[in-house]
This record gives C-alpha cells, structure tokens and sequence, in this order.
C-alpha cells in the first residue's frame, strides 16, 4: 500500500522591512547626535588649549626676540610711528663699542681722540675691536638735532678694518665729546613693524641707516627684504616712552595672535639704555 506523501511547505524568506530599517536609521541618528553633543565641548576645548598653548609660545617667542634686538640699540636711536593700524618702531644696532683715549697719559706714545680734527686716529683703551669695512663711528649720540646719529652729525666713516687697537675716521670734527669718554660702532639699521594688512609682523634689517624713518610697508620693501617674526597677527601696536640720560627709555609692545577661536595678548616692556 502507498503512502501518502508528506506535505510541502514552501520557504519563507526573511530580513528587515522598509520601516524597520528607517526606524533603526533614526534612531542610530538620534543617539549619534546625543553623542556628539558630549563629544563636541571636550574636544573642541582640547584643541582650544592646544591654540592656546601654541599662540602664546609663539608670540612669547617674538617679543623675547624684539627684546633681544632692541637691547643693543645705540643709545637715543629708538623711534617709533604709527601708520593707521601699523605701527613701527626702528633703531641702530651697535656692533662694537668701546672708550677712547681722551688725553696723553703717561706714555709719549699716547694717541688721544682729537675733537678740532676732521680725521684723526685714536688709541682704543682696552681690548681691540673687530672693526668691519663699511662701518661707522658714532659719538655721544643725543638723537636731536646736532647731534643725531640719524642726521649724520654725529656719526663718521672709519677707515681702516680689522682687530684693532687704533681706530681712524673721516668726514668732519665730532660736534661733542662723550662725558665717559664711549664710543659705538654701527652699520645699518633696524626696524620691526606690524603689518596689520597681511596679520603679520616682520622685521627689516641691514638696510642703510635713513635720515627720516621709514613708515610704511612698501618704504621698508623697497630698502631690504623683511622677515616674518610671527604670523596670524590680531592686534600689534608698538610705542617708545623716552627716558632721560639718567634713566632708560621704554619700548612697549602689545601683541595679539589669533588662531581659530583661540586668541592670545601679551604685553611686553623693552628697556632700552639712553645714556651715551
């Protein structure tokens, strides 16, 4: 006798429906937003400090090197402007310095500094100088008129070069002798400035010393390429307090850098010696 057959089931296939996955996607939406609200504050203040830290090395760095440059001014050749938002503030490094004979001492062979010659040649008391060519021998710099380094009333080309412990010029008599009997070697001059258009601030160095002060950008361009001391500049205003012969000047310097939502202001004092 035959048996009856088993019956057959067709299969079923199974997964998710349309709604069920717009369902998960919704809510895997919804949890990932709650998430990221948590997230976001924490991570968003990581990077801040991190801005933060980064802005003010920075801008520390930058006032640290104006400082270091600005002390080795020649006395009473700071000068500061200010052009709409940029300001500059220039001076003349002193590459050597020293005291010169100012009278016959006790050896016929004595060289004193003589104030009536238009060239002379005089012993330089202590050790030699490293004298370059090209460079210039300024005296009791006032920095007013008729006794300006920047005017050239003061200031006289040295003729000979080398390590030297007698130093000759030309170019007329020196207006006035110093008090301490000093003298300064210089060159060129400096200048650092903010240049608010490109949110930078640069420094122009090695360019011929000027009777007036350059004060723009494209003056300052025209004289020497300028190198960038920092970037992503906000704020930067630089000021000079005059002192008298018994006291320093002061450079104040107020620099703001700026990098994403993360800003930084410092403020920096620079003392800079007056006494010729």
């Amino acid at each position: 006798m035959r048996r009856p057959s088993k019956p057959y089931f067709a299969a079923v296939a199974k997964g998710f429906t349309i709604v069920e996955m717009i369902v998960v996607i919704t809510v895997v939406g919804i949890l990932a937003a709650g998430a990221a609200t948590f997230i976001r504050n924490p991570t968003q203040a990581y990077f801040d400090v991190e801005n933060y830290a980064n802005l003010t090395d920075r801008a520390d760095t930058a006032l640290r090197r104006m400082s270091r440059e600005m002390r080795n001014a020649l006395p009473n050749s700071v000068r500061a402007t200010t052009n709409g938002a940029d300001s500059f503030i220039e001076f003349i490094p002193v590459t050597a310095a020293g005291r010169y004979r100012a009278e016959v001492g006790t050896s016929a062979s004595d060289n004193p500094l003589d104030f009536s010659l238009s060239a002379d040649s005089f012993d330089v008391l202590g050790t030699p100088l490293l004298i370059a060519g090209g460079q210039q021998l300024v005296i009791y710099n006032l920095g007013v008129t008729g006794v300006d380094a920047y005017e050239g009333t003061n200031r006289r080309a040295l003729t000979t070069a080398g390590t030297l412990s007698t130093l000759s010029f030309s170019g007329g008599a020196f207006p006035q002798p110093s008090p301490s009997s000093r003298f300064y070697v210089v060159a060129t001059a400096t200048t650092f400035a903010c240049d608010m258009t490109n949110r930078r601030l640069m420094m122009y160095s090695g360019y011929a010393i000027q009777s007036a002060q350059p004060t723009n950008i494209g003056a300052l361009n025209a004289l020497t390429t300028g190198r960038q001391i920092a970037a992503n500049v906000a704020s930067c205003q630089m000021r000079y307090i005059p002192g008298a012969l018994q006291r320093s000047g002061i450079v104040v310097i107020y620099l703001g850098l700026s990098q994403d939502t993360a800003r930084v202001n410092l403020m920096h004092q620079v003392n800079v010696v007056n006494s010729p």
